[in-house]
């Protein structure tokens, strides 16, 4: 069974607890994972998109097998300005992805004392994150389309292109509000089971299918 994501509106304080956008909450030593691009002829490092954070505990009922950690938090960060409307450096159509946009970081425990949020601010120190969201997570089904951990790709194309991989995290553009994938397309990161049982984050590969 894969793990549905669902998101809803919240005024509860999510420091720390399962989130979609927002600010990630990460270990001090941790750092925000960004891409070199070339801005008017300058080479800089400009910051990817924060998708989401997971506490693992959330998702550990509905983990039996242990495929995914049950301790710690879980990040997803990806080069997704372009699909969310906003000007950026990067530009990634369809297709695989290349390295470097798209990042899993992951902290084996969580600590409210040591932890803190990564904020991006512009020039005049106005936040650049869209509101947080809360997750919620259930069972569906492994090819189940939608925003979902684990299971398989629900694109035909996608898992055509990766047989030996399953769907770490997908993002389907029509159950994000703001976030448009092409044509109705499928964001999935995609992983082979045993570097996801070996916490082999640095395997992950992208792949966006544009319907």
């Amino acid at each position: 069974m894969a793990i549905r994501i669902n998101l809803k509106k919240t005024d509860r304080i999510l420091f720390c607890a399962s989130k979609w956008w927002g600010d990630p909450d990460m270990p001090q030593d941790m750092q925000y994972p960004t891409i070199k691009v070339t801005d008017e002829g300058e080479s800089i490092d400009y910051p990817l998109t924060f998708i989401c954070q997971i506490n693992c505990e959330d998702i550990a009922p509905l983990d039996p097998e242990g495929k995914l950690p049950h301790e710690g938090m879980l990040y997803f960060f990806a080069a997704i300005d372009e699909w969310l409307g906003y000007e950026s450096a990067t530009g990634t159509g369809a297709g695989e992805w290349p390295k470097g946009e798209f990042v899993v970081k992951y902290a084996k425990a969580i600590n409210f004392e040591t932890f803190q949020s990564c904020m991006l601010v512009d020039d005049q120190d106005q936040p650049l994150t869209d509101r947080e969201l809360e997750m919620e997570f259930s069972s569906c089904g492994d090819n189940d389309e939608g925003l979902k951990l684990l299971g398989m790709p629900s694109s035909p194309r996608t898992h055509e292109a990766f047989p030996d991989m399953i769907n770490f995290l997908q993002l389907c553009g029509d159950d994000v509000s703001g976030l448009r994938l092409g044509d109705s397309g499928t964001l999935n990161l995609l992983i082979k089971e045993q570097d996801l049982g070996f916490g082999n984050w640095k395997r992950t590969k992208a792949f966006l299918c544009s319907h």
